[in-house]
């Protein structure tokens, strides 16, 4: 029989489904449908899925059915491996949750000062969405009270566990009520996961859908090179230069080959940014909202790093380098193609690679597809000014800014129009702003002359590789 996917078969109020649908939600995701029936029953879970598949959504109303706005207490707590990814899911939170009146949400992440979290879990939350070493800090100055969580969510649980967090995962779930309901989202699922699940869970509902990439949707090539960097990288210009993709994710194995690609990249003539481990807090926020922004056509980045990062239209994903586990290469290329919309993935490889190549094979039960690197055009790799310049503005949250207010400062008295701006994201002390190319410098005079609510703030033009 097949599965319902109107979400109105499930035991939603009718708000959350009024929402829903003005949020364009139409059909459940083949994970939503699998796995929001048992949730919403009360039972534990195991979700595997990758990301982009709708998983947040899923277990963002579970949270939101359990929830008890009258009582002002951390009720929902969900735990996710990056600042990053923990922001995208509490915007994600904060959207669903709009038609219902007071749930008040907090993100408690590393690169805020823990003063300012101590203050705002002062004030109360229904819902906290973390990082493992912030929430288990938090919770050892004991500013953090779980006594009333009721559902605790793991997103991205086999990332937490590559990047080392067990331990603060552990002391975080060991301050949880014994009595709770626990749900568990991870894109594979090493025996490590399956310890997590038995010390933690009850009885756990596993569900799993097909991660397989939409071979449709999807150019898949593989090119081989040679064994230098300096091959794999003149290829990755040649490709560039060959496709002229708007934006690029570009995957390496450690962020020292990050690095040297980026550079060469750039003296390739493309511009480029790096993202991994060893950026500041700042640095990595700055660099996920340029490249998001569209004011970047390429990055360069560990999948580490990258976990968690959903960039819409995303043009092409290139492997400098194969991944010695398939299901990681498979969920890099799973990044372009969404949606309905084409992507293109390509791969290289080295002939030491055939192994790796061959469980990729495997993996998506089909040959892949070789081609011939194209020769490098004398004019190089040099790609079109990217569409949109990203503006970053010295002043956020804390300063009681929201997206509303820097969209007027920029229309009013004779700024820029409406439909030039872009993306604008507000953080605690910083605020970003994607504008078109051809009204950035407008738009950068027009803030540097004026106030936003009565006002003056610094504002500069954000470099982007």
């Amino acid at each position: 029989m097949p599965i319902n996917t109107d979400f109105a078969s499930l035991l939603l109020t009718p708000a959350l489904l009024e929402n829903l649908a003005s949020l364009g939600y139409e059909r459940m995701t083949p994970i939503q449908a699998a796995a929001l029936p048992p949730m919403l029953e009360g039972k534990d879970v195991i979700a595997q899925a990758k990301t982009g598949s709708g998983k947040t959504a899923a277990f963002g109303l579970a949270v939101l059915m359990r929830l008890q706005t009258s009582a002002m207490q951390v009720q929902a707590l969900v735990i996710c491996p990056t600042r990053e990814l923990a922001d995208q899911v509490g915007r994600e939170l904060r959207a669903l949750s709009r038609t219902m009146p007071n749930v008040k949400l907090l993100t408690l992440c590393g690169g805020v000062p823990m003063r300012a979290h101590r203050e705002s879990l002062e004030h109360g939350a229904h819902i906290v969405v973390g990082t493992p070493g912030r929430l288990r800090a938090l919770l050892d100055k004991q500013r953090l009270d779980l006594d009333g969580l009721v559902l605790l969510v793991l997103d991205e649980a086999d990332r937490m566990l590559e990047m080392g967090f067990e331990e603060d995962l552990r002391a975080v779930m060991q301050r949880t009520p014994a009595k709770r309901q626990t749900l568990l989202f991870s894109a594979t699922y090493p025996d490590a996961i399956a310890q997590i699940s038995a010390g933690y869970q009850q009885k756990p509902v596993r569900v799993s859908v097909d991660t397989e990439v939409d071979a449709g949707q999807l150019q898949q090539l593989f090119y081989e090179v040679g064994p230098s960097s300096d091959a794999r990288a003149q290829a990755v210009l040649a490709l560039l230069a060959q496709h002229a993709p708007s934006s690029t994710l570009v995957f390496c194995n450690t962020k020292d080959e990050c690095n040297t690609l980026a550079r060469a990249l750039r003296r390739g003539g493309v511009h480029t940014l790096a993202l991994h481990g060893d950026l500041e807090q700042r640095e990595r926020d700055e660099v996920l909202v340029v490249f998001a922004n569209h004011s970047c056509p390429a990055l360069v980045a560990t999948d580490v790093a990258a976990r968690g990062l959903d960039i819409v239209d995303l043009d092409c994903v290139i492997n400098y380098e194969i991944s010695p586990d398939a299901d990681v290469h498979l969920h890099r290329v799973g990044r372009t193609g969404r949606a309905g919309k084409q992507g293109l993935a390509l791969s290289l490889y080295r002939a030491a690679d055939s192994g790796r190549v061959a469980r990729i094979e495997e993996a998506q039960g089909r040959a892949v597809t070789r081609a011939k690197l194209p020769a490098m055009t004398a004019g190089g790799a040099a790609l079109d000014q990217p569409p949109m310049v990203t503006l970053l503005i010295e002043g956020g949250r804390r300063d009681k800014l929201r997206a509303g207010d820097v969209l007027g400062a920029l229309t009013g008295d004779g700024g820029v129009a409406g439909d030039q701006v872009g993306k604008i994201q507000v953080m605690e002390i910083r605020t970003y702003v994607a504008v078109k190319r051809e009204a950035a410098s407008r738009a950068l005079q027009h803030l540097l002359g004026g106030r936003i609510k009565k006002r003056k703030f610094r504002v500069s033009k954000v470099a982007a590789g």
